[in-house]
């Protein structure tokens, strides 16, 4: 797949607390605020964004890092510049105090300038809230957005922070234990559902992490765990992200259902529809 020239997306800038930073939209209906995973807004991530809007929401792409539209798939760029990509990504993302990678019990500093796009998008584009999806890296962004009430149809996809390299790091996700007491209430209060992906195999993303979210949510918390034999084969790295490089797009297989469920969240959430028959 070659780069994405960007065509059907309009561009612009959103400034909260002193950041700037470059928005790309498509798309009309309530928004959904989609955060890439390293290395960025790739074609694949793109896709998805056209997925949503296709369902009549507003696809809302922060650029957080790496160059929007640039191939990443190993397969179609080469493993020189796919590592070239990840290296610059990572490097934006350690060096920036705007991330917290490895410490628990933190919500990212980024998470703020989102929750203030969110509300400036559920400003613009109406409806009854906001959707927000995260992957990867960004993965726990969407559960600490949920801290305000306009944020009703959050999805972490493969979330994979703090990076698992100790037993406490896996059994926990980033976000502070006030903040995951706010989205706690909002669950119990207000029927919030938290939607979560991953490859039951992936080192990135441990069953503990799962099984934290189940103890601290409850049945509020709707975990989608896939076989890793699910992911794309076509694919050169490791099963881990459900939406976009390992998405098989054919009915009937697992990964095209889990993002089926993903769509279906924003239809009965933003647009008031009923879930579509599962493909």
């Amino acid at each position: 797949m070659p780069d994405h020239d960007l065509t059907g997306f309009t561009p612009s800038t959103f400034t909260h607390g002193g950041a700037t930073r470059q928005v790309l939209r498509r798309g009309t209906g309530p928004a959904v605020i989609i955060m890439a995973e390293i290395p960025g807004i790739t074609p694949k991530v793109i896709e998805f964004a056209e997925r949503v809007a296709a369902t009549g929401c507003t696809a809302v792409l922060p650029v957080l890092f790496g160059v929007p539209g640039r191939e990443a798939s190993p397969g179609a760029a080469g493993w020189p510049t796919v590592g070239r990509a990840m290296a610059s990504s990572l490097w934006q993302v350690c060096v920036s105090r705007e991330f917290t990678v490895l410490a628990t019990g933190r919500s990212s500093r980024v998470v703020r300038w989102l929750r203030a796009l969110a509300a400036a998008e559920h400003e613009r584009c109406g409806g009854p809230g906001v959707g927000a999806v995260g992957m990867c890296l960004t993965g726990g962004f969407a559960l600490a957005m949920a801290t305000d009430e306009r944020l009703v149809a959050p999805v972490l996809s493969q979330p994979s922070l703090p990076l698992a390299c100790s037993a406490s790091r896996a059994g926990s996700i980033d976000i502070s234990p006030e903040e995951l007491a706010v989205v706690r209430g909002r669950c119990e209060r207000d029927g919030l559902q938290v939607l979560g992906l991953r490859f039951r195999g992936d080192r990135l993303v441990p069953g503990d992490r799962f099984a934290y979210l189940r103890r601290e949510l409850g049945d509020a918390f709707v975990a989608v765990e896939l076989e890793e034999s699910a992911a794309n084969p076509a694919s050169a790295l490791p099963p881990h992200s459900v939406l976009t490089e390992h998405l098989v797009d054919e009915p009937g297989q697992p990964t095209r259902q889990a993002l089926d469920t993903v769509l279906d969240l924003f239809r009965t959430r933003l647009l008031g529809e009923e879930p579509a028959v599962a493909q």
